[in-house]
Parts: structure tokens; sequence; C-alpha cells
């Protein structure tokens, strides 16, 4: 079974809309839950002015009754306040780091309007949305994802979410950067920030992404495609702005031995394996082994900046400065729930592909067969 997911819309349009199916009967899909994940992409030191005028909810259209999924194509949709689309000037002189030349270029154009409106990070809204809705699937499994901020313009606040994921979204929500790191470090980073909006300019940083309770085997080493890592990776690089994504130790563990890097196995009187780390971040030959999903992204600092960088005319091939369109002044923060978004979604995919079932109890019942074939096969010798 498939599950999948289009999008549609623009950044100042009316609505985004999003089409997802192959979510199986049965599974937990509530307003309530979703809403509370649009509000948390919404927070975030650094925002831009949109962010309050926005109050992102979803509607369901079609594939939910009674807060679950009936197993039909899920049709939902987040409206736009600002809803400016047609009156917006055309977009003659492109801003280096978008998708506005490249996207002129591929298309022939003159006028990136249309190309920067769904570039747009607004896009993310339902994406986050989708997302949720796949977090609800997984939760009703027992897998639980959670994103979080590493650091920002190059302050470490990075802080240990701990094993149990849903109170640490908690704590994780009272930080205006969602963050675990200490207090003198995220007041360091927010005022990194402030300067940075003081003068006009923009910060990247790095968001981590765990994930447990993932049944071991999702994924595969037959074909590069079929990777539990492949998809994962798509979907992190696949937001806006993202510029990098590492699993486990990823760029750091190039620079180990690998006698320090490999997570060693070992024999336990548990059922579950005795792993000395989790440096593979767990995922090993492209499948999930069982221990925590651990992902890291790098955002790249934003490319609209309030002064203009150098760019040209695409009419005339004059040299001109890039038009200014607002921004944030960073949006790590809330990468950080894009990430958990478009992570939940790609398990939830290889969930569905590994276990397949018309409704949430068959699902449950597969994956349960699965760990009590790896109880029977391995023992206290392998993940389940």
């Amino acid at each position: 079974m498939e599950l999948l997911l289009e999008t549609a819309g623009e950044s100042h349009g009316a609505v985004l809309t999003a089409i997802l199916s192959g979510l199986p009967a049965g599974s937990p899909v509530t307003t309530d839950f979703v809403d509370a994940r649009l509000n948390a992409r919404q927070r975030g030191h650094g925002s831009s002015p949109r962010q309050k005028t926005e109050q992102d909810a979803v509607r369901f259209l079609s594939g939910v009754r009674d807060g679950a999924a009936t197993g039909n194509p899920i049709a939902l949709q987040v409206s736009n306040k600002d809803q400016t689309y047609k009156d917006l000037p055309p977009v003659h002189a492109p801003r280096p780091g978008h998708a506005d030349l490249a996207g002129a270029m591929n298309r022939g154009l003159t006028d990136a309007r249309d190309v920067v409106e769904r570039s747009s990070a607004r896009e993310t809204a339902v994406r986050v949305a989708a997302g949720a809705a796949a977090a609800q699937f997984l939760d009703a499994l027992g897998i639980r994802v959670l994103g979080h901020t590493v650091s920002i313009g190059g302050v470490e606040v990075h802080g240990d979410p701990g094993d149990d994921l849903e109170a640490a979204r908690a704590r994780r929500d009272t930080s205006e950067l969602h963050a675990f790191g200490p207090a003198d470090a995220q007041a360091e980073a927010t005022a990194l920030i402030d300067a940075a909006k003081k003068d006009g300019d923009t910060l990247g940083g790095v968001v981590e992404i765990v994930a447990t309770g993932v049944p071991a085997g999702l994924g595969g080493h037959e074909r590069p495609e079929t990777k539990l890592s492949t998809g994962l990776a798509a979907a992190v690089m696949g937001v806006q702005a993202v510029k990098g994504v590492e699993i486990g130790l990823g760029f750091r563990g190039a620079s180990m031995r690998g006698s320090e890097l490999h997570d060693h196995i070992l024999p336990s009187d548990d059922i579950a394996p005795g792993r000395g780390s989790n440096s593979a971040g767990g995922v090993e030959g492209g499948t999930s082994n069982g221990q925590p999903i651990v992902i890291r992204a790098a955002m790249k600092p934003l490319a609209t900046l309030r002064t203009s960088l150098p760019s040209v005319d695409l009419r005339t091939g004059e040299a001109v400065p890039a038009r200014v369109e607002r921004s944030d002044t960073t949006a790590v923060s809330r990468l950080a729930i894009v990430a958990e978004a478009v992570v939940a979604f790609g398990l939830a995919r290889h969930v569905r592909r590994r276990f397949g079932g018309a409704h949430i109890a068959e699902v449950k019942a597969a994956i349960e067969a699965h760990r009590e074939r790896m109880r029977e096969t391995f023992g206290g010798a392998a993940s389940v």
C-alpha cells in the first residue's frame, strides 16, 4: 500500500490544498491535533509579520469522519488571509539564492512571480497538516517523531529531548527557538537574531529530528530507491532552504576512524540488541535497525534580505537590485516543525509499504506479527 501526497496553492493565493491518499481506515485524524502542529509551525523568534497575520487551521473536505480516516483520499485545506496574488507586481529582478532565476529559466519567463508564489515556504503549512495526519497514524502504532533546534547562526542551543518524546514536545513548545538547550545559550541565539534583524540580514542553522518506536526492517538494501535513508533524506532535502541532510553522525563521522564510528553489536538478555552507540542514526544499509532514527538538516540563511543583493532585469539584462519580498530573519525554529512533519510522513510511507493493511487494526497486527518473528528468529541478538 502506498501513501501519497500532492499539494497545490500559492503563497498569496486563496488556499493551500493537499490530497493525502493511502492512510488506512480507522487511523485517528483530528483537527485539534493538526491545528496544534500548524500553530507550532507559526511560532519562532525571528519570524516575519506574516506569521501573525495568518492564523492557520486545517479544514478536512473528504476522507475523514468522526475523527478517523475513512480509507478514502483525504482532501484538506489551509486558507490564506493574505490573498493578494492577483495584485502583486511582476518580479523581473530575481533574488539571489531563491528559486526565482532558475525557475524563470526553466519556464522561459521574464516575470518570476509565479515561481516566487509556488516556491515560497508558505507551502509548508499544508505539508505540516498532512504530516500531522501521518504522525497520528504513527502515534497509534507507538512511533513518535519530534523535531528541535540544534543551532542558529553558529550558536549551539542543542539539548537532549530524552526518551519520552511527547513529554519533550511540551518542553520544546515553551521555547521561542523550539530548542532544549540551556537558557543562556538560547538567550545568546535570540540576541543574535535580533542583531541580524536590525542589520536587515538573515541567519541559518541546524535542526534535528528524532523518531522512536520505529520497528526494524523498514526500507531495504536491495535498490537505492527502496532505502529508508533515501526516502527520509529526500523528504527533508525537499524543504525550502535546506542545503544539507545527515543521518546519525553523518558528516561528522567522515572524520572518524571506522573503529570509533560503527555501533558494536553486543550480547543482550533483552529482546532488543546491545548497541554501544547510535552513530548510524537508526539506519544501516538503508534499513531501520530498531534504534531511534536521528536526522539533522542544515538550513541556509534566508535569501531575502532587507538590503537588496545584486541582480539583473530579466527583460534587459541590465544590473539592478533584487526585488525585496517579505521574509523571516530566520526560520530555523520553524524548520524544526516542518522537518518533523515530513519525516513523519516519510516514516508512515515506509510503514505502509512494509506492513500494508486496509484498516489500522490490520497494520497493528502486521507489525506485532513481524516483531514476534524477530523474537523467534533472533531472540536477544536482533532489534525488534
